[in-house]
């Protein structure tokens, strides 16, 4: 493959703007996570106290040592709900894609360390999100769960997205997917249901409550009164109800246990042997993608620089070239794998629209997964895009978006405005993974844009009406707009509310999509053994 030279100086000044720019966006990202951790540690003491491990600690328990773990939606509900400073970000609840006994899974893990692990209704969209990776990638799910239940102050909000939890739960189970379930604490009301739905289940002795009515709800009910042990503790579920299948001295023994069970499970057996194909590390260091990349998304830059500093070797064939100069398509390698790529160097034309059309079908033809590098104002407009058919080729475009037949994997570079957004495999076209960098901006158009129509249409009404058009007061008509659409793309507001699968650093991008791929083509290969039903608890 032809080598892409790099056009970027690293001992620019642009580029020393560049990547402190990026560089703060990420500390931004970093300081909100750290808010979440020192929050989380503020309970440390109770938790110990009561001979618990706080809820991060489990998950390091669980997770094999010193293997990778990609921890999703880190900014889920941030600034939401009772989020007010960030400490609240990420939906109560730590979900991920980790090693647990050499098998790859989904991990859950209820953030009992904040609000009691209660579920946000962002939380909820976030436990949907790990759900729906799980069944699409085949990967089995461990749950380590330990709640107060639904917020009920947001109940409208919860209770039917709630509700779907249970539905994917089943249809686990009945596509072939393991999902084993470690009751470490307090699991009641609908909450019931997760252990009840799981394939395997563990209980903590003394510390498990697993029951649909508590003593007080039961007492209002019913008048009868009864201990929380007697309704649903760990050893009357494990020795009466048959709810648990295994019964737990303590969190550390819970969660032997349950590695126990993954590694019981027999799941890489499944997979036929294959061969790492050889590969070689990019010419241009990923370290530079912090420089490569202005932060502000409307100042351009060639797509290409970035795609040379995340495949193999910065290799990289591209695909009609001379026939349409701003949607950048061609094949590269990462980590030795086929890989198609589509970029933009500016908005979609309807050149741009056909020959990416065209290059996604190809892609499919020999069952080359795609990555969107998304960075576009949107499909271009005017009269002679228009007369030149940019609805029809445009809809071409997401018409083999919509219908690929490969891992379609996005990440979200700079802009991703109006409709491009969608052909660019956004959100809304279920890539298998999207990610976002913390400069990323996604809405219908950018803030300025907004407000220019906005006050075009202000304008003549004015004018409509006699009166005369004052410039002060169509920028003080403005400025609430643009701020407006400035706050609602911002991207940590945007992740906030699962727009993508978590903000990455841009240097970590490589890694990132090349476990993200690998993910991918296990699920591939992987031979699930679906029954009717999903297992029952009998």
């Amino acid at each position: 493959m032809p080598r892409i030279t790099s056009r970027i100086d690293p001992g620019s000044e642009s580029f020393k703007v560049n990547r402190a720019d990026m560089l703060a966006r990420v500390s931004e990202l970093r300081a909100i996570e750290a808010k979440v951790r020192n929050t989380e540690n503020q309970a440390k003491e109770k938790f110990h106290k009561r001979g618990q491990l706080l809820p991060r600690e489990r998950l390091m328990l669980l997770l094999d040592r010193g293997s990778p773990f990609l921890e999703l939606s880190t900014l889920c509900g941030y600034g939401y709900h009772d989020d007010s400073d960030g400490s609240l970000a990420g939906g109560n609840s730590i979900i991920g894609i980790g090693y647990v006994s050499g098998v790859r899974c989904i991990v859950f893990v209820n953030n009992s360390a904040i609000k009691g692990g209660t579920a946000s209704p962002w939380g909820v969209q976030k436990a949907l999100r790990a759900q729906a990776l799980a069944l699409e990638n085949k990967l089995p799910m461990v749950s380590l769960v330990e709640s107060g239940g639904a917020n009920l102050m947001y109940q409208q909000e919860i209770f039917i997205p709630g509700g779907e939890t249970f539905y994917n739960q089943a249809r686990l189970s009945a596509a072939g997917i393991p999902q084993v379930t470690v009751v470490h604490g307090s699991s009641t009301a609908g909450g019931a249901y997760l252990p009840g739905l799981s394939d395997y289940v563990v209980m903590v002795k003394k510390k498990a409550k697993v029951f649909l009515a508590g003593p007080p709800l039961l007492k209002a009910a019913t008048g009868e009164v009864a201990t929380d042990e007697e309704l649903g503790g760990a050893q009357m579920h494990a020795t009466v109800a048959g709810t648990a299948d295994y019964l737990a001295e303590d969190d550390a023994d819970a969660i032997r246990m349950a590695r126990e069970i993954v590694a019981k499970l027999g799941w890489n057996a499944q997979l036929p042997p294959t061969e790492r194909p050889a590969y070689a590390e990019p010419v241009y260091s990923p370290d530079e993608l912090c420089g490569a990349v202005p932060v502000d998304y409307r100042k351009p830059y060639d797509c290409r620089e970035v795609i040379a500093r995340i495949v193999d070797g910065s290799e990289f064939t591209g695909f009609k070239d001379e026939y349409d100069a701003h949607t950048v398509c061609g094949w590269a390698n990462l980590y030795g794998h086929p890989l198609g790529i589509i970029g933009n160097n500016g908005p979609i034309s309807p050149q741009g629209a056909t020959k990416a059309a065209q290059f996604i079908q190809l892609c499919c033809q020999k069952d080359t997964p795609i990555l969107y590098l998304q960075n576009t104002t949107g499909y271009l407009v005017g009269t002679q895009p228009e007369q030149g058919g940019i609805v029809k080729h445009g809809a071409k475009m997401i018409q083999a978006v919509a219908n690929a037949t490969v891992p379609q994997l996005t990440v979200l570079i700079g802009g991703a405005f109006g409709a491009g957004n969608y052909g660019m495999c956004g959100r809304p076209f279920h890539p298998r993974f999207i990610f976002g960098w913390p400069n990323s901006r996604t809405a219908v158009m950018g803030g300025e844009q907004a407000a220019k129509v906005m006050s075009i249409v202000f304008g003549e009404k004015l004018a409509r009406q006699g009166q005369v058009v004052d410039e002060e007061q169509l920028k003080a008509f403005c400025q609430p707009i643009i701020d407006q659409f400035d706050k609602e793309s911002h991207p940590f507001n945007c992740s906030a509310r699962m727009f993508d699968d978590g903000l990455i650093d841009p240097r970590d991008t490589r890694r990132v999509l090349g476990f993200a791929l690998s993910v991918c083509r296990e699920a591939k290969r992987r031979q699930v053994h679906p029954n009717t039903f999903g297992v029952a608890r009998l």
